[in-house]
C-alpha cells in the first residue's frame, strides 16, 4: 500500500457501500485523509454497462473539476498500467461528510427541501458539460450515434446480460423490447450530448452542516440526455430538486422519454442480483415488483 500513496500509512479502513469498484479509506502519516479505489479483478463477471468504470469515473471527475462549479474530490492520481498492484486504481481526495441516505429521516422537510434544491443545482451544473458524441465515456461509439442510437445500444447490453445469465423477467424479452421501441422516436428530441452522472443518488451526495459537501461516484456517467438522471426518476423526483435544476418533465416526448429511462434503471436492479450473488430474497422480490410497475406505466401511460 505504501508504494501506491507514495509515505508511511496511519491506517485503512474498507468503505463496503461499493460493489464494482473496492475504496478504501487511508489516512497517511501526517493525517492527510484520501480515498483508494481499487477495480476488480478481471474475472470479476460484470455487467457490460460495468466494463471500464474506473477509466469512466477518473475522465468524468476531471471534466466535472475543470469545467463545473461542483464539489467533487479531486483525482491525485490515476493508474491503469496495473504494474504496482494487478488492477487499476486511483486516489481521490476525501470528502468530509455523511450520505444523504444515512442521514434522511433525520432531516426535518425544510432541511431536506433545502438539500435537494442544491442537488439540482448541482446537477445542472454537471449537465451543462457539453460533449462532441452520445456515448459512454471511455468507450466512444464509433461515428456520430445519434442518442437514439446510443440508447438502444445501451438497453440491448443489459436484455443481453439478462439472456445471458438467465434471468426471468413475468414478460418475455420479446415483448420488453418490443414495448420498449414504441418509444423510441421520442429519443429523437435529444440532439445535443450533455454529461450525465446517471448515478447521482441520495447514497453518492454527502451531506456536512446541512450542505452538501460533496458527489461521488461518476463510474456509470455517460453523454446523454439530462433527463435520464436519477433524480427525474419516480424514485427521486421531488419539487425541491426541480427548482434548483430549473427544469421539469413536462412534455409528451419527455414523459414517454422518462418512462424508457425507468425501465432501464429496472432492468438493470433485477438482473444485477444475479451478477452479484445477492442472496437478500426481500430484495430480489421488490426488484421483480418495482421492474413490474415500471412495465405496466410503460405499456399503458401512452
Amino acid at each position: 500500500m505504501k508504494s501506491i500513496v507514495g509515505q508511511p500509512i496511519k491506517s485503512v479502513t474498507e468503505l463496503a457501500d461499493g460493489w464494482a469498484n473496492t475504496a478504501y479509506s487511508i489516512v497517511l502519516s501526517d493525517g492527510t485523509p484520501l480515498v483508494l479505489k481499487v477495480a476488480p479483478a478481471k474475472d470479476k463477471p460484470l455487467m457490460r454497462c460495468e466494463q471500464n468504470n474506473m477509466r469512466t469515473e477518473v475522465e468524468a471527475l476531471r471534466l466535472v473539476a475543470k469545467s463545473a462549479n461542483v464539489p467533487v474530490p479531486r483525482v491525485l492520481s490515476y493508474d491503469p498500467s496495473c504494474s504496482l498492484v494487478p488492477c487499476e486504481y486511483f486516489i481521490m481526495e476525501y470528502i468530509q461528510g455523511t450520505p444523504l441516505n444515512k442521514i434522511k429521516a433525520s432531516l426535518s422537510e425544510e432541511e431536506l427541501a433545502a438539500v435537494q434544491e442544491e442537488i439540482g443545482v448541482y446537477n445542472k451544473r454537471i449537465n451543462t458539460i457539453q460533449g462532441e458524441t452520445f456515448g459512454l465515456l471511455g468507450r466512444p461509439e464509433r461515428g456520430r450515434m445519434t442518442w437514439k442510437e446510443v440508447f438502444h445500444s445501451m438497453i440491448e447490453g443489459v436484455l443481453a446480460d439478462g439472456e445471458e445469465i438467465g434471468v426471468v423477467f413475468p414478460e418475455s424479452y420479446g415483448e420488453i423490447r418490443r414495448q420498449m421501441l414504441r418509444h423510441f422516436d421520442a429519443l429523437d428530441e435529444v440532439k445535443v450530448p450533455y454529461l450525465v452522472h446517471w448515478d447521482l443518488w441520495e447514497g453518492n451526495v454527502f451531506i456536512q452542516d446541512g450542505k452538501v459537501s460533496g458527489i461521488i461516484d461518476f463510474e456509470r456517467a455517460f453523454w446523454g440526455d439530462p433527463f435520464i438522471e436519477f433524480f427525474f426518476g419516480r424514485f427521486g423526483a421531488s419539487p425541491a430538486f426541480e427548482r434548483g435544476y430549473g427544469r421539469s418533465i413536462t412534455t409528451e416526448g419527455e414523459q414517454r422519454r422518462r418512462l424508457l429511462y425507468n425501465l432501464y434503471l429496472d432492468l438493470i436492479l433485477v438482473i444485477e442480483c444475479e451478477f452479484r450473488k445477492y442472496t437478500d430474497q426481500k430484495h430480489i422480490a421488490w426488484t421483480y415488483e418495482n421492474f413490474k410497475t415500471g412495465f405496466e406505466q410503460l405499456v399503458t401511460r401512452f
